[in-house]
This record gives C-alpha cells, sequence and structure tokens, in this order.
C-alpha cells in the first residue's frame, strides 16, 4: 500500500492501513522504551560491565526498570486520556 492515495481507497482497505500503523507505532514504542530503560538504568546501576552482575547490579536493574515502567504507564495513560478528552471536544 506504498504510496496509496488515501480518496481511492476502501473502507476496509483504510481500516487495514490503520491497523498497520498502530502496530508500526506500538512497536516503536516497546523499541523506545527498551531502549531509555537501557539507556537509564544500566547507567545507573552498573559500574564496572563483567561477565555478571552482583546482587547490588540485579537489585539496582530491577528496582530502576520497575519505576521507569511505572512512570511510562503513568505517563501513557495520561497521555490516552488526554487524547480522548480531545477528541470528544
Amino acid at each position: 500500500m506504498e504510496g496509496a492515495d488515501l480518496s481511492k481507497m476502501t473502507p476496509t482497505q483504510k481500516e487495514a492501513l490503520m491497523t498497520q500503523v498502530k502496530q508500526q507505532m506500538m512497536l516503536l514504542n516497546t523499541q523506545e522504551l527498551l531502549s531509555n530503560i537501557i539507556d537509564q538504568c544500566f547507567t545507573r546501576c552498573i559500574s564496572k560491565p563483567g561477565s555478571s552482575l552482583d546482587n547490588s547490579e540485579q537489585k539496582c536493574l530491577a528496582m530502576c526498570m520497575d519505576r521507569f515502567m511505572d512512570s511510562w504507564n503513568l505517563v501513557s495513560r495520561a497521555y490516552g486520556a488526554r487524547l480522548s478528552y480531545e477528541k470528544s471536544k
């Protein structure tokens, strides 16, 4: 469907295109989330990279990832609520 003219698409084709775009956006969001977790938590928790993690590094990573995911979910819910609010205007 590359370069498709939306005005010439059937409703079914438009729906399929929207589904594909939504899936791609979800994939990009997931990749961004993982990249941010790695950047933030690895930098914060791993002082000397090696072949294994000690207990304090494991605990730090687990807590950092949990906090990051909680924050991400909070922001995502707030953003979703804002989008819903704007659509209902």
